[in-house]
């Protein structure tokens, strides 16, 4: 507190003898605001105070590093870069194992290059969702349906990490462990386990490193086969044509588009449903082809499939076998699709 009013007191002198009281007044009111500050960091606990750090650290910092995937035993190792300028982020992957690719995301538009091929396919989603982890923009909402636990310090990538276990307060959510730099408050290793404790996918930095500017890179389309995947128009929640009648509590109907399916370009509806840390996925298409029902899964990701008379549903999510089930049986059309 003293480092904060040493120079605008040092500052004060010039005044007038007059502007004492004005100047007594302000000192007190800034002493408060450093207890209340201090108050306020007292009251917040650990565990909350690590998750609205790291959410600010993701989204406003430029930062690269090596970034390694374990996913259904497969190794994948790529170069991840993050860029924001004027408070607009960048997101790049590149492989460093075949197949050859790039893959970058500007807002909610994701473009994969490869390299081999010289082919790009720009894919378009309805919400800017990260790389690396989707976080509330009220983490404190979390505690609804997660426990924060703040355990003991660990290193990884030769970096002091605290480490916050996200364990979720039913059986329709998977839990989660972040490794988050102590200095840069940015992840370096993330967990998806089950309730078992098991490590469905991991994700870990071997380094991770801020720089202080970084360029963002144009997407070049010229002398490349383009293709354009789920263009998506927002038809708005109210026309939504589903009852579901099974929803695990917390997650909350979030956008409904509609997409075309290159290079059919059938028309396919999809709700995404959230509760800001899993997501889900419930897609609706008419007289499906090659339609295959049944659960499917791939890593922490788990997906159901069912026809309801003329239509396939499929419901498809981060999230547990037993969620997405339970949805799936709770789905049915309350209107007709235009």
């Amino acid at each position: 507190m003293i480092l904060q009013i040493s120079k605008p007191a040092r500052n004060w002198r010039v005044m007038g003898r007059g502007n004492n009281r004005v100047k007594r007044l302000t000192v007190v009111g800034m002493f408060f605001l450093g207890v209340n500050s201090v108050w306020a960091d007292a009251i917040i606990p650990k565990p909350l105070h690590l998750m609205m750090a790291l959410q600010q650290a993701m989204a406003s910092l430029n930062y690269q590093g090596t970034l390694a995937i374990l996913k259904n035993t497969k190794l994948d190792t790529l170069q991840y870069f993050h860029t924001v300028q004027k408070g607009v982020e960048q997101e790049r992957l590149v492989s460093l194992n075949s197949p050859l690719r790039e893959v970058i995301r500007d807002a909610e538009t994701v473009s994969c290059l490869f390299k081999a091929s010289q082919q790009v396919v720009v894919d378009h989603k309805p919400l800017r969702q990260s790389f690396l982890l989707d976080l509330p923009k009220n983490p404190a909402a979390l505690s609804k349906y997660y426990v924060l636990i703040a355990e003991d310090d660990e290193q990884v990538a030769l970096q002091t990490a605290d480490v916050l276990f996200i364990k979720p307060l039913d059986q329709f959510r998977y839990a989660r462990k972040l490794w988050i730099a102590k200095q840069t408050h940015l992840p370096l290793k993330i967990e998806v386990q089950d309730f078992t404790g098991e490590t469905l996918e991991q994700l870990i930095f071997t380094d991770l490193q801020v720089v202080e500017q970084a360029k963002k890179v144009a997407v070049e389309l010229k002398n490349k086969k383009v293709h354009h995947i789920h263009q998506f128009e927002d038809l708005g929640l109210e026309k939504l044509p589903l009852q579901l009648k099974h929803l695990p509590v917390g997650f909350e109907k979030r956008i409904f588009t509609r997409t075309h399916l290159h290079p059919s370009n059938k028309a396919v509806e999809q709700l995404l449903l959230t509760d800001g840390l899993s997501s889900v996925s419930v897609y609706l298409e008419k007289n499906p082809q090659n339609f295959h029902a049944g659960l499917q899964t791939s890593g922490a990701v788990n997906s159901l499939s069912r026809v309801l008379g003329d239509y396939s549903i499929t419901v498809i999510g981060d999230v547990p076998a037993a969620t997405v089930e339970f949805i799936a049986q709770g789905v049915s059309i309350s209107a007709h699709i235009d």
